[in-house]
């Protein structure tokens, strides 16, 4: 309140040439009644259900425009979660003396009338703070001209940025913008003491030269790791933390993450252990790290009784998917992450599998221009499962599809003979027919599954004798409770649940499906 959202609003919309709504004139107009007499007569619990129901139409209109919220209209979590997914959200923000300063005629504003109104905005804001940091943008209207908040606004938009919403952990997720452009910003909003680089050979071979352009100018230190699965062990999270210490870092330090998933894995642990959390920054390097693994704070290394056993949930800073860094990617790494795209589809998105089914030959060519619109929605509905379930206790379990399986084959390989998101096809072909023969889901499934993947360039099976050598590692696996776990089960594309599953049933079933489906 009084920071400027009905002046900015208006002048943005006229730029823009689409109308404005304001929603508290737009709910005095539809109930004939002031918006302090409704919250005398109503409560404010009433008042912010009629706001809800309002933003919902008015995100659901075919027509564009620029609508300023209330101030407590952001402060009911389906509204402001529906403007996240629906809508570029901007938090204008001013000095609770501003506010105060500002808001002249305390009749017309009732939350701020209870009371001393610079004392009662300090109230409302530290109260506020969670879900105010909940937006694609920030910006103080304090001191700054209206143009310029424009300008602000007008840019940032025009890179449609996705969001992770934690409360004061959020942290946007950009997607197509150019390294060179996104990386300076974000580290000059948070501002570190000093940047450690962490990556590993091949990255810096190929995409050295970009990184440098894009820390140009800024103080850094690197670290360049081995690639490869075999080596995202405890011995490499040792190096980041000798590195790093040798450094001197406090905690205003910066990790800088770039590189694929095992990469991120490392440096994001290195970074939620060293000094008890440090910030770090995602720039992933595989259509695998910017579909799935850069994407909501899983960090870890493997150990030799199975994948991942070994981690922490840390949230990144910043996620930065430059998609002109896949231009120098192996294509088999290239087909690989698709099936993390896949995966999500199948769990929580119909629509993102019939745009997987239409471009399936565009992205096994490695076309960019057809990965970006799927990648993108990709990572807005992890980000939707992350946010309701950030440590996996429940609906993010869902995620896990294709990797009890995935992991054990990877394990039982040595992580040499498949890469991750190819162990995942399998895994994921295995575990759908699997369930299938378990009564849990359609047996016509594995089979229109196994089709898009091979269309993908992905793997569908494996040979007996591979599957009967992973087999013994499901017992590793980190979802087991006892001699059951959580396998995730596809109802219909889109749909899925949790259900448990007894080991032994599990191990059985995927054979049957191993034996009954041929190998590819």
């Amino acid at each position: 309140m009084a920071t400027g959202k009905t002046v900015l609003g208006r002048a943005l919309a006229q730029r823009l040439g689409l109308p404005f709504i304001d929603t508290d004139a737009e709910i005095e107009a539809e109930t004939h009644t002031s918006i302090p007499e409704l919250w005398r007569t109503e409560g404010e619990a009433r008042f912010r259900r009629r706001e809800e129901a309002l933003v919902e139409r008015l995100l659901a209109h075919p027509v564009p425009g620029v609508i300023a919220f209330g101030g407590g209209t952001v402060t009911v979590r389906s509204a402001r979660w529906l403007a996240l997914d629906r809508a570029f959200l901007v938090t204008l923000s001013a000095s609770p003396e501003e506010i105060g300063r500002r808001a002249q005629d305390l009749a017309a504003r009732p939350n701020l009338a209870l009371g001393d109104p610079v004392e009662r905005a300090r109230e409302l804001l530290a109260a506020r703070q969670e879900v105010y940091a909940e937006c694609h943008l920030e910006i103080s209207t304090e001191g700054a001209s209206v143009e310029r908040c424009l300008d602000q606004i007008v840019a940032r938009y025009a890179e449609a940025p996705l969001l992770m919403p934690l409360g004061s952990r959020s942290y946007p997720l950009d997607v197509g913008v150019p390294l060179e452009e996104a990386l300076p910003r974000t580290i000059e909003a948070l501002g570190p003491t000093s940047i450690l680089l962490v990556s590993d050979q091949n990255v810096m071979t190929h995409q050295g030269a970009v990184v440098a352009r894009a820390l140009e100018g800024r103080a850094h230190r690197a670290l360049t790791l081995p690639p490869g699965e075999e080596h995202k062990d405890l011995s490499t999270v040792q190096k980041i933390w000798d590195r790093a210490l040798e450094l001197g870092i406090d905690r205003r330090a910066l990790i800088l993450a770039v590189g694929g998933g095992v990469v991120g894995d490392l440096a994001g642990f290195a970074a939620a252990t060293l000094l008890r959390g440090l910030r770090f920054i995602q720039v992933p390097t595989t259509v695998l790290a910017m579909a799935d693994a850069s994407i909501g704070g899983k960090t870890g290394f493997d150990h030799s009784r199975g994948k991942n056993l070994i981690g922490a949930i840390h949230q990144p800073s910043a996620v930065i998917a430059d998609l002109a860094l896949l231009t120098t990617l192996a294509p088999r790494q290239w087909r690989a992450g698709l099936a993390e795209i896949a995966k999500i589809a199948l769990t929580h998105d119909a629509e993102l599998w019939s745009m997987l089914e239409d471009a399936a030959e565009r992205l096994a060519a490695r076309d960019a221009s057809a990965l970006e619109p799927l990648l993108r929605r990709a990572i807005a509905a992890k980000a939707r499962v992350v946010r309701e379930d950030e440590f996996e206790s429940g609906v993010r379990a869902l995620l896990n599809l294709g990797h009890t399986i995935g992991h054990a084959l990877e394990v039982a390989g040595n992580y040499q003979s498949l890469l991750h998101g190819e162990a995942v096809a399998i895994g994921t072909v295995l575990e759908l027919g699997a369930a299938a023969q378990l009564g849990l889901s359609s047996p016509d499934l594995p089979r229109k599954v196994s089709a898009l993947l091979e269309r993908l360039g992905l793997p569908s099976s494996v040979d007996e004798d591979t599957l009967h050598a992973a087999l013994p590692y499901l017992g590793t696996d980190k979802k087991r409770r006892g001699t059951s776990l959580g396998l995730p089960v596809v109802r219909e594309i889109g749909r899925a649940e949790v259900v448990p599953v007894e080991l032994t049933a599990l191990r059985a079933a995927a054979q049957g499906v191993s034996a009954d489906l041929p190998i590819k």
